[in-house]
């Protein structure tokens, strides 16, 4: 009893413990969420600690498709993915590399394209003025070498995993 308001105090219960004086709801008519699928996991396989991760909308989507199609949940998901990129750490370490330089490549290739492009703009601009300027093969040919340096970095990225 609370002295100062001489009414019976309720602690509220934690951990999904009971409340005093409620019944919990018949099985039939709890949430469908409420109910365990699967039996629980013995007690050597418990996984025991909890690893924030942060994601932006589009990882958080893929990562989410990823889950559902393999039938299984995020958390679960990025357990396992993370563990057998673990047990296989050198061959995760080098196409991490091989990427890395994949990636590297388009920059540079990209960075090769603006410089061209800047070029056959002033092309441009002189042709439409009635000149033919010389540097005209050579920047049509630095266009085609460009294309091809994307072309092969993107082929090589489509092909790695």
């Amino acid at each position: 009893m609370d002295q100062h308001q001489e009414a019976l105090v309720h602690k509220a219960a934690t951990e999904g413990g009971s409340q005093p004086g409620k019944q919990p709801p018949p099985l039939e008519h709890r949430d469908a969420k409420t109910l365990r699928k699967r039996s629980p996991k013995p007690p050597t396989h418990k996984r025991d600690y909890v690893c924030s991760v942060r994601l932006n909308d589009d990882e958080k989507r893929l990562l989410t498709a990823a889950a559902t199609a393999a039938c299984t949940t995020l958390p679960a998901l990025l357990a396992r993915s993370g563990l057998a990129a673990a047990r296989d750490f050198d061959t995760t370490a080098a196409a991490i590399a091989g990427r890395r330089e994949l990636v590297a490549e388009l920059f540079a290739a990209r960075r090769h394209l603006g410089h061209v492009g800047n070029n056959l703009n002033q092309i441009a601009r002189a042709t439409n003025a009635g000149a033919h300027p010389p540097e005209l093969d050579a920047v049509i040919a630095a266009t085609k070498r460009a294309v091809q340096r994307v072309q092969h970095a993107t082929d090589q990225l489509l092909h790695q995993d």
